[in-house]
């Protein structure tokens, strides 16, 4: 999968730029700001990293609805994990 990483501990600023994050195009490890926020293209992530972090009681686990979106909170930054299906479409 796809992550993107977006730099912020705040959910409400995060909602609010999440679209223009995901209908950014950005290369492997390019980073830009979004709203004063930095957001990073991190490259592809294994399925056992995803699965490790949701174990973890710090991380707060979202699902987009109707869509296989994973997002994972943890400290100051949100993980945007985007299946190859959902890159496809929005690159």
């Amino acid at each position: 999968m796809k992550c993107i990483a977006v730099y912020t501990n705040s959910f409400e600023l995060f909602s609010d730029i999440f679209e223009q994050v995901i209908n950014t195009p950005l290369a492997d490890n390019e980073e830009k700001v979004i709203e004063g926020v930095t957001v990073s293209e991190s490259g592809e992530v294994p399925q056992n990293y995803i699965d490790k972090m949701k174990t973890k009681t710090e991380v707060v686990v979202m699902k987009v609805r109707d869509s296989d979106i994973t997002i994972l909170q943890h400290r100051d930054v949100f993980e945007i994990f985007l299946p190859e299906k959902e890159k496809a479409v929005m690159s």
